[in-house]
């Protein structure tokens, strides 16, 4: 059968419309009910492409996604499941996805997951084995035939027909949190994102800047906008951080505490301002709409959309409407004043200040870099001997101390120090993310540790900003984690073409380098230099 929502949404003249769905906590309660209830209600209207459905949303335990995703598709509409990686490692997540493909439901939105909260008697485990760039990629090779190593060799799977996508958020409010955003876009898509939904926010200006820099960087993917039907309690939580990546300026909050004193509360203000941002997203170039909000009814959705198309001809008008900037907070184009929008000209990033301090260790660890782990050149050469001869990579006392002292060490022996500003993803970000910042961040603070704990990527911005590299978190993928180096040497894996580096640097193995002739050595030691 045609997935209708991916026809919808690769369809220019089509604006794709999802409404998302919440499982709830239990198997045959009321939010189960509720939702079926909505589900069987979209069907019989034609107005939805997809029920996108929340994967244990807030960190909390509820009904699984998939599960909820096979009954809507019985009911004859596309369900698009959240995916996230929050609770599962990645067997399981394989296979939840060979599940998922033998039930036909094929759309999935791959995030981080909101960090865990709550569960049976206390807080659970996170896992976050792998990051949405890494269950992107697999996805991708189920999709051509998964190939996989057997006793008898390697067999190819059937392929899968997954259609999976990924978000962003463009409302951040500082250059290094919005910039890691947009690299960590980029990787998705390049790791095989098929669409991209933003984050929820209320800013115009914000809505366009994405769009701007999708087609500043070629991203030929469709592009989905968040729509949140905003009650004032819900907005009153997200001003104040409780849900991560959630933005309510004060501004909003202000003018929806004014609407709830009208005789319907505010409903129909919320549902108009929901209106015209269908209108305006339309109007902007976005392929289709997400529609999110709680205890929604279907026939308000059905307004929003109606109504939206009925204003998307003077879509321009509500601009100004939806002027709810961060306070200082940075944009990555100049504004078009005329517009109310952005200007086709990027702001001048490089005479913004640091968003975080870059001291002298930094520069001290830049230089032991330059001269102990640059591939054959300095004294990597020597080291590279030394670790030939030592023959047990598990005794590393010494270097695991000086790593504690330094980052926290975990530990893994698959270190990616050397790649993100010599800040360690598995310590020091609660979610272990390896290629860019989770969604969560607020004014530059970790989502778990508000206020506490700069975003790692928001240091490792402004260190290599300092030097005029931060591209470097933009110019390659770091794989996950080898659990099969854990509680082993890192810097033995990294001189002996172990880790995930030797790709990227051109390290040889020894296995590799005892199977090449000296001319080859000698052309993998230029080719590194």
């Amino acid at each position: 059968m045609e997935n209708q929502f991916k026809a919808s949404l690769l369809d220019k003249k089509t604006v794709s419309v999802t409404w998302e769905l919440v499982p709830g906590r239990g198997a045959r309660e009321q939010a189960q009910e509720s939702a079926l209830y909505s589900a069987e209600q979209a069907e019989k209207g034609g107005k939805i492409h997809a029920l996108t459905i929340t994967d244990n949303p807030g960190g909390n335990p509820a009904m699984l996604a998939d599960y909820l995703g096979q009954e809507i598709l019985k009911l004859g509409i596309e369900p698009l499941v959240h995916f996230t990686c929050k609770d599962k490692n990645r067997n399981q997540m394989e296979s939840q996805l060979y599940a998922l493909d033998r039930s036909d439901v094929r759309n999935l939105l791959v995030m981080t997951g909101d960090y865990t909260v709550s569960g049976f008697k206390g807080r659970p485990k996170p896992v976050f084995d792998l990051d949405p760039t890494h269950t992107l990629e697999l996805i991708a090779d189920m999709n051509r035939g998964l190939s996989v190593a057997g006793p008898k060799g390697v067999s190819q799977h059937h392929p899968s027909d997954f259609f999976a996508g990924a978000a962003v958020s463009p409302f951040k409010a500082t250059e290094a949190e919005q910039m890691v955003q947009y690299y960590k876009m980029k990787k998705k898509i390049a790791s095989g994102a098929q669409f991209i939904v933003t984050q929820l926010g209320y800013d115009a200006r914000k809505f366009h800047e994405v769009l701007q820099f999708m087609k500043l960087n070629d991203l030929n993917v469709p592009i989905i906008g968040n729509i949140y039907i905003l009650p004032y309690g819900a907005a009153r939580i997200m001003n104040q951080n409780q849900l991560p990546g959630c933005i309510v300026t004060d501004k909003l909050l202000k003018e929806l505490d004014q609407e709830r004193t009208s005789e319907d509360k505010g409903l129909s203000a919320r549902l108009l301002r929901a209106a015209k941002m269908y209108a305006f997203m339309k109007g902007m170039g976005f392929d289709g709409v997400h529609i999110g909000g709680n205890n929604i009814k279907y026939e308000q959705v059905e307004y929003i959309i109606d109504k939206g198309e009925e204003l998307s001809a003077n879509w321009r008008d509500f601009i100004k409407e939806f002027d709810y900037p961060i306070p200082d907070g940075f944009y990555y184009y100049e504004k078009d004043e005329k517009s109310g929008l952005n200007s086709p000209i990027p702001a001048n990033r490089k005479t913004l200040p640091l968003n975080a301090p870059v001291g002298i260790s930094f520069r001290t660890l830049r230089l032991m870099h330059s001269l102990i782990f640059t591939p054959n050149k300095a004294l990597f050469p020597m080291m590279r001997s030394i670790y030939k001869v030592k023959k047990d990579p598990r005794k590393h006392s010494l270097e695991h101390i000086i790593k504690v002292i330094s980052n926290d060490c975990k530990d893994c022996g698959d270190c990616a120090l050397l790649d993100l500003a010599y800040l360690c993803p598995m310590s020091q970000c609660p979610k272990n993310q390896r290629n860019g910042a989770c969604g969560g961040s607020y004014q530059g603070w970790c989502e778990v540790y508000p206020n506490q704990k700069q975003c790692i990527y928001v240091k490792a911005y402004s260190r290599l900003k300092k030097y005029n590299e931060e591209q470097q978190l933009d110019s390659y993928s770091i794989p996950p984690a080898n659990w099969d180096l854990y509680q082993t040497s890192s810097w033995s894996n990294f001189y002996l073409g172990r880790d995930h580096s030797a790709a990227i640097l051109g390290i040889p193995s020894l296995e590799q380098e005892s199977s090449l002739k000296p001319s080859q050595i000698a052309s993998k030691k230029n080719a590194a230099q």
